[in-house]
């Protein structure tokens, strides 16, 4: 896990020090695909806190999500039609939720460690 969060601050600390246009064109296929990259990281964080992680799980995600939002930007672009709005909405709401139950996961743990102390 802790490869996977270095490569993740690499990878943000060269797209900040990088510039890189990206053509208008292919604007909505990137934004598709770093949503999808961002609801995998997001259910690897949520799964790691579980305590049931799996790379394997976690890299085929990561490469099925991208590739099936930006076919299906693909295929919206051909017919004429913006389905890679589905894509945004649907990794939206699973972003949040995953962000929803990280953060419920956490603030339970926190609680029931503070009450352990205070028993003590």
């Amino acid at each position: 896990m802790i490869v996977l969060v270095i490569a993740l601050l690499v990878g943000i600390l060269i797209g900040l020090f990088i510039p890189i246009s990206i053509p208008q064109d292919y604007s909505s296929y990137v934004a598709v695909g770093l949503l999808a990259a961002l609801d995998s990281i997001f259910g690897a964080l949520k799964s790691n806190l579980k305590g049931d992680f799996k790379i394997d799980i976690f890299i085929s995600g990561f490469v099925g999500n991208t590739l099936i939002a930006m076919l299906l930007a693909y295929m919206g672009d051909m017919l004429g039609i913006p389905l890679y709005q589905a894509a945004v909405v649907a990794f939206g709401v699973r972003i949040f939720q995953n962000f929803g139950e990280m953060r419920r996961s956490i603030l339970i743990k926190n609680k029931s460690f503070s009450k352990e102390e205070k028993n003590q």
